[in-house]
């Protein structure tokens, strides 16, 4: 994905990132619309945004498409992703990156504003075991302005509905097998295309450095989520869209 002429196709590596992701969650694009609705029912077409771990940067993509007057923050550690955003928005003043560790303490005093409309995040938190993503939670608490929201997109597992859990898996990987015999990329065949492209070789082993092959965390119920945020200092929270393995809470402050 690289033209020699002008340099990285930025664009195309961010595209190929979301085809990617949506062989996990064909129903991605169908989450980001419903966060985006309720980015304006409670901000209004003009939100200051804080994309939390925000990978290449598709939530700020469907942002800015849909808002054209909304600001975006980035935060991520991931240096590969995180390269794919920058190259992708260079030049945009609504766009700003920041590089930090959600796990440090002090993560929030990299940020360029003391409070956002919004704090938005998408299959990226499931990194984290329960105890360090209740902290992360309440340190979001004090980020979102009154009024303003918190949405998690994820994998929410209700552990007392294994037979659903079952079916629901094998319906959706029969599903996968379908479209990868079809030629659409996984996940590690993703990272090796990046690990051999001159551009992103670097940032890619450095990003495995960090955070090895994959590491899973708990992945709560979606009424953990909600309990865990209202005990974080949001005044409401629930589920405002669900499929069959994934959820999207909403919590408003």
């Amino acid at each position: 994905m690289t033209d020699t002429a002008t340099g990285t196709d930025w664009q195309a590596w961010q595209e190929s990132w979301d085809r990617q992701q949506e062989w996990y969650l064909p129903d991605r694009e169908e989450r980001f619309r419903v966060m985006l609705d309720m980015v304006e029912a409670f901000t209004g077409p003009e939100p200051r945004v804080l994309d939390l771990a925000c990978g290449t940067g598709s939530i700020t993509d469907r942002l800015l498409r849909r808002f054209p007057n909304a600001t975006s923050t980035g935060v991520d550690l991931d240096p590969a992703l995180l390269a794919i955003a920058r190259g992708t928005f260079a030049g945009d003043e609504r766009v700003s990156f920041v590089t930090a560790d959600l796990k440090d303490p002090r993560w929030t005093e990299r940020l360029p504003h003391d409070s956002y409309d919004a704090v938005l995040t998408a299959t990226a938190l499931h990194w984290l075991h329960s105890e360090p993503l209740a902290a992360l939670y309440g340190q979001i608490g004090g980020l979102v302005r009154d009024g303003g929201v918190f949405m998690n997109a994820d994998r929410m597992i209700e552990t007392g509905t294994p037979r659903i859990n079952a079916a629901e898996r094998a319906h959706r990987h029969a599903g996968m097998d379908r479209a990868k015999a079809a030629g659409v990329l996984d996940w590690a065949q993703w990272w090796a295309l990046a690990a051999k492209d001159p551009v992103l070789a670097g940032p890619t082993a450095e990003r495995f450095g960090i955070y090895g092959e994959h590491a899973d965390g708990d992945m709560p119920s979606a009424a953990w989520h909600a309990d865990t945020l209202r005990a974080a200092g949001f005044a409401e929270a629930r589920p405002v869209w669900s499929s069959p393995s994934d959820s999207l809470v909403l919590a408003v402050k």
